[in-house]
């Protein structure tokens, strides 16, 4: 039982890891479900995991406001 658990684990890998660094897991869950079972399927969504950048947000401060006292 515990060995099929680390199995798990392991064929689930490239999605946990995709999820833990903030990326869209559907395509990758999908593709790992569908794909993971080649071993090239699996090198591959595991770089696709590990490589691919993270999305990254900017949020804007509050805008500035010049009070007409000040100089």
């Amino acid at each position: 039982m515990i060995t099929l658990c680390v199995l798990g684990l392991i064929y689930f890998l490239p999605t946990l890891i995709a999820a833990n660094r903030g990326h869209s897991v559907t395509g990758i869950l999908l593709l790992n479900v569908f794909f993971g079972w080649t071993g090239i399927g699996w090198l591959a969504m595991l770089l696709w995991a590990v490589v691919s950048r993270p999305p990254c947000y900017v949020v804007a401060g509050p805008p500035y406001y010049r009070y007409p006292g000040w100089r």
